[in-house]
């Protein structure tokens, strides 16, 4: 062994390591958390002198043990978390049952434990865990901290908050940017799809983009907007309700982008013409031109913006900067006509829809059953 071999493996063995016990610090928090909320529940359901403290348990509890951070709300939270996930009891029985003495359980015994306290709420989550959902939850367990639970637990609907979890496993994001994907409503925006497999793809190479390609989704959705009559509306419009919810409308973009102007002034020939929203991409390092549409794509809206990019191209792009980007976003769009409109051009232009009001979301959820199955 030389030295630079020596110095290699200590580096990768401290690494390795370290990177461990910051896995082993998160499960037991969770597993901490978890287990507190159960507690909870067990004597709000069954303790001998629960009547005593009633409402005010979680205060009085908070007061009475010594652990830092669990405050009567964090409590609350624990409970919560209990309540959404009581299938991690199946965990204790078998992968983390190492975790802890026997000693804890004897006042709640959990192989013992009752459907009955659970809800029915959870219930349904609970056969469906029953019949092979255990793998992908110890998973999550080893994967991410008890900070991804929180955001989780703050989802009622069992398959999108399934969703979630499954975009947890495939993509290990950080708790700011799972925030983004809920908030942007990912879920939701799936459904839309005719071919979710492409969509969620698609979600995944966004959260980290590499480039033009995964910086574009192919559907936008602007349910955020509350529209009354969305069929109704007017390209000017819409362009001012999406800068009125601006940070909304950013969240949906995507990672990366900058906004920088509102109906762009470029003067052509001596006509002044207007982009509708420029945007610039700091981590692909290009001005992005969005146009709107209030109808299906027509060739002239992108020979329009085909002029616009070839514009900044020549007499806005600075030096460092690649070529700019241009989106159209329309109601619909005809596939075979976009693709023959922008074939011959060496201009990066996309079409994407848009729509304005939540898909049904029913046929979601065997794409995301199929998706955990792969997972085990």
């Amino acid at each position: 062994m030389n030295f630079e071999k020596l110095s290699l493996r200590i580096q990768q063995t401290s690494d390795y390591l370290r990177t461990n016990a910051v896995k082993a610090v998160n499960m037991h928090i969770t597993l901490r958390n978890w287990l507190t909320g159960f507690y909870i529940v067990e004597f709000e359901q069954h303790g001998s002198d629960r009547a005593e403290y009633g409402v005010k348990l979680l205060e009085n509890l908070a007061k009475r043990i010594s652990v830092k951070g669990l405050t009567a709300p964090e409590l609350s939270r624990c409970r919560q978390f209990y309540q959404r996930y009581p299938q991690i009891h199946a965990l204790l029985e078998k992968d983390l049952k190492s975790f802890l003495p026997d000693v804890f359980f004897e006042d709640f015994i959990i192989e013992n434990h009752s459907l009955s306290i659970l809800g029915s709420a959870t219930q349904e989550f609970y056969g469906s865990f029953q019949e092979g959902g255990q793998s992908h939850l110890y998973g999550l367990f080893q994967s991410v901290s008890y900070s991804h639970f929180t955001e989780l637990i703050k989802i009622g609907d069992s398959s999108k908050r399934r969703f979630y979890e499954l975009l947890i496993l495939e993509t290990q994001p950080t708790v700011k940017e799972l925030k983004r994907q809920i908030d942007s409503l990912t879920y939701e925006r799936i459904g839309l799809s005719q071919n979710h497999q492409h969509s969620f793809a698609e979600v995944l190479r966004s959260i980290a983009p590499q480039d033009i390609q995964d910086m574009v989704k192919s559907h936008y959705f602007f349910e955020f907007l509350n529209l009354a009559q969305p069929k109704l509306i007017e390209e000017n419009e819409l362009e001012s309700a999406l800068i009125e919810h601006l940070q909304q409308f950013m969240l949906e973009l995507g990672n990366g982008f900058c906004y920088e102007a509102r109906q762009k002034r470029l003067l052509i020939g001596g006509e002044y013409y207007f982009v509708d929203l420029v945007f610039y991409h700091r981590i692909l390092k290009c001005h992005v031109l969005v146009e709107l549409k209030t109808e299906n794509a027509k060739h002239e809206h992108i020979g329009q913006l085909k002029a616009y990019l070839s514009f900044y191209s020549k007499n806005i792009r600075a030096g460092s900067d690649n070529p700019p980007v241009g989106i159209l976003l329309v109601t619909s769009q005809n596939k075979t006509l976009v693709e023959y409109a922008i074939g011959d051009s060496d201009l990066e232009i996309f079409v994407s829809q848009y729509q304005l009001q939540l898909p049904d979301k029913a046929e979601l959820r065997a794409f995301i059953e199929k998706e955990l199955r792969k997972e085990k």
